[in-house]
């Protein structure tokens, strides 16, 4: 294992006994409201800072963007700032809160402009993803391919809902819709970075969602790629951790659905909400 995966694996593990921990009584659980459906709790800025504590007390160079602190790192002579660390310390918060079992601890390192090391941990499961950049995608050391399906009708795809931007929610409605109409069924766990890894695992066909934030993205967007999959920006507009608009498969299904996604949003009358 790459040493700075090997770091990322300890503080998601450090993360994911914290949450496990706090799971056992939901009850004594202090939460607050970020904003409309969007809330935080005590364990995630506990996460949080047991996952800061192992990187920079690592890589003290480096620079950090999460979820709850936002950005922080070196600065001036000493910063290394080839080096982002993008951390989501409780993907799935509205789960944990109702003991819903579908949360994950996200960690993407991105170098140079590129998601080199990535881990996504499912502490519910004991389920840990894992990717270095040219070296594969594995799930507890065992090595992950996206699922070999080439007809959409046979899918089984991932998304989630807007929740944070209601205003698109008409225009999704219809991509929604088709998307269902023309698959095996669509699932909406509640953490994307939890689809992205089932999507590497082959456990999802396909996946998309708009409005997401970078990270809920960088870990789950290597092990796609590394598990052989295709992702990328649901209207072509660039960088898909830069818009939150994205959408993944693999590589017969990705271009099946961004043919599906196209037609719906070219429906006379329906709202455009690319950014």
């Amino acid at each position: 294992m790459h040493p700075m995966l090997n770091i990322a694996v300890k503080a998601a593990r450090k993360a994911g006994a914290i949450i496990n921990r706090a799971s056992l009584d939901l009850d004594l659980v202090r939460v607050s409201s970020k904003g409309r459906s969007d809330f935080v709790t005590e364990v995630d800025r506990a996460a949080e800072q047991a996952i800061l504590s192992v990187l920079k007390t690592a890589y003290p160079n480096h620079s950090f963007l999460a979820e709850e602190s936002g950005a922080s790192g070196a600065e001036g002579a000493e910063a290394d700032a080839d080096y982002l660390w993008i951390i989501d310390p409780l993907d799935g918060t509205t789960n944990f809160i109702h003991g819903f079992p579908q949360y994950a601890v996200s960690i993407g390192l991105k170098h140079r402009g590129q998601i080199a090391q990535a881990v996504v941990y499912d502490p519910t499961r004991d389920e840990l993803f894992t990717a270095t950049r040219g070296r594969g995608a594995f799930m507890n050391d065992r090595r992950l391919r996206v699922s070999k399906r080439d007809q959409l009708a046979d899918c089984l795809l991932g998304t989630g809902f807007p929740f944070r931007q209601l205003g698109h929610l008409e225009e999704y409605v219809q991509i929604f819709k088709r998307l269902t109409q023309q698959t095996a069924g669509v699932r909406r766990p509640g953490a994307a970075s939890l689809d992205l890894a089932y999507v590497a695992a082959g456990r999802l066909d396909g996946f998309w969602e708009i409005g997401l934030s970078p990270w809920d993205i960088a870990g789950g967007s290597l092990l796609v790629i590394e598990a052989g999959g295709m992702i990328g920006e649901m209207y072509g507009g660039g960088d898909y951790l830069a818009t939150g608009n994205v959408v993944c498969g693999a590589p017969k299904i990705y271009d099946q659905m961004l043919e599906v996604i196209r037609n719906a949003r070219s429906v006379p009358g329906q709202p455009s909400w690319h950014q």
